[in-house]
């Protein structure tokens, strides 16, 4: 099953991920990375289909998939 691994500290919480999403299954947290930004979190693992537009979206390279 795949699901979406975040490296929430290099995270900027710019929310590209979020709208890339099908799945709508990306979203901001609501706590804060040591750097002061909320990080993208997924909230539903189970639904995560692989389609990697999360990632490929990701401008600091943030996300990966791992399947």
């Amino acid at each position: 099953m795949p699901r979406p691994v975040f490296t929430e500290e290099r995270c900027k919480g710019c929310a590209l991920c979020t709208k890339a999403c099908p799945k709508k299954i990306i979203e901001i947290s609501t706590r804060f990375n040591s750097k002061g930004y909320q990080p993208a979190t997924c909230t539903d693992e189970s639904k995560c289909i692989g389609c990697s537009l999360c990632a490929k979206t990701c401008p600091d390279i943030v996300i990966e998939i791992h399947k």
